[in-house]
């Protein structure tokens, strides 16, 4: 079974859905995240969880 690690962002109300959208793809493209989850508040706010796949490598001896 995959393991993941998770990283939570929240984004107030007045980051624009463009620099939403840029910092999402920079996350995604330079740290190898993805989106895992997304909340959209009443007051515009959001909270953003992406996650990514953890690989632990085995020994050879």
């Amino acid at each position: 079974m995959a393991e993941y690690e998770f990283h939570e962002l929240f984004l107030h109300r007045g980051v624009s859905r463009n620099a939403a959208r840029q910092l999402l793809t920079d996350h995604a493209e330079y740290g190898h995240w993805e989106l895992a989850r997304l909340r959209l508040f009443p007051d515009g706010s959001r909270r953003v969880v992406l996650r990514r796949r953890i690989i632990r490598q085995r020994s050879t001896l």
